[in-house]
C-alpha cells in the first residue's frame, strides 16, 4: 500500500439539489474540515463536472482535499485528489490503471470479503459501513454496528494488512469515541455535519476526539 495522507475526518456531500451539496461543502470547509467527497447521484455528467469544478475551487481556497464519488472522468477533469468507488462501480484495479499510483483511491466495503477485495486491488483507504441505518444511501448493505467493526478490524490485524479504514453510515457524535477504539482510522460523516447549526463547534469537537484516539489524528 502506498502511504498517502488520508484524513480522519471526511465529509460526504448530500442534498436534494446540487447547490445544497456545494453550500454544505463550503460550510464544512469554513468550519475547519479538510477532506470533501462530492457524491452526486442521478445527475448528468455535465452537471457533475460543473459541480466538481466549483468544489475544486472551494477546496483549493481552504487547501483541502477533494474526492469525487464514482465518476472517474469528472475526477480527472477537475484535477481531484482522489476517487471513491462503491461496490457496484468501476473495478478498483481498472481505476488505478487509468489514474496512476499518485491518485488517492478509496473503496467501499461491508463484508470481510469486500475488505479483502478492496485491499488487494490496491486502494489507499476503505470506507467500511454502514454503522447504522442511514437515509443517505438508497441501497443499504447489512448494518455492522460496533461488533461488526471490531470483528472486521481484528481480521485485518490478524492478516497484518495495514490500510486506513474509515467508518461511515449514520454515525453520531456520541458514537465516535467508541468507534475509534475498534481501530478505525477515522469517520466519514454526512447527516451529522449537515444537520448541525454550529458546524465550527462540531468539527472542533470531532477533531478533539480524533486526537485522543489510539492512532491520533492524521
Amino acid at each position: 500500500m502506498s502511504k498517502k495522507e488520508i484524513a480522519a475526518l471526511q465529509y460526504v456531500s448530500s442534498g436534494q439539489r446540487i447547490q445544497e451539496h456545494l453550500d454544505q461543502i463550503a460550510d464544512f470547509l469554513a468550519a475547519g474540515g479538510r477532506w470533501v467527497q462530492l457524491r452526486l447521484k442521478e445527475v448528468s455528467t455535465a452537471d457533475y463536472l460543473a459541480a466538481g469544478k466549483t468544489a475544486r475551487a472551494l477546496c483549493d481556497q481552504y487547501q483541502a482535499q477533494l474526492i469525487i464519488n464514482d465518476q472517474i472522468e469528472v475526477a480527472q477533469a477537475v484535477a481531484a485528489d482522489g476517487l471513491h468507488l462503491g461496490r457496484s462501480d468501476m473495478p478498483l484495479e481498472e481505476a488505478r490503471a487509468i489514474l496512476g499510483p499518485d491518485f488517492i483511491l478509496g473503496g467501499t466495503a461491508n463484508s470481510w470479503e469486500d475488505i479483502r477485495e478492496v485491499y488487494l486491488a490496491g486502494a489507499d483507504y476503505i470506507g467500511l459501513g454502514p454503522f447504522r441505518f442511514t437515509p443517505t444511501k438508497k441501497k443499504l448493505s447489512p448494518i455492522l454496528g460496533m461488533k461488526g467493526y471490531r470483528e472486521r478490524l481484528q481480521q485485518l490485524e490478524r492478516k497484518g494488512w495495514e490500510i486506513p479504514v474509515v467508518g461511515i453510515g449514520g454515525i453520531k457524535l456520541a458514537d465516535i469515541e467508541g468507534l475509534l477504539r475498534t481501530g478505525l482510522h477515522g469517520v466519514a460523516l454526512s447527516g451529522l455535519i449537515n444537520q448541525t447549526t454550529d458546524k465550527k463547534t462540531l468539527v472542533k469537537e470531532i477533531y478533539q476526539l480524533l486526537e485522543m484516539a489510539p492512532s491520533g489524528y492524521k
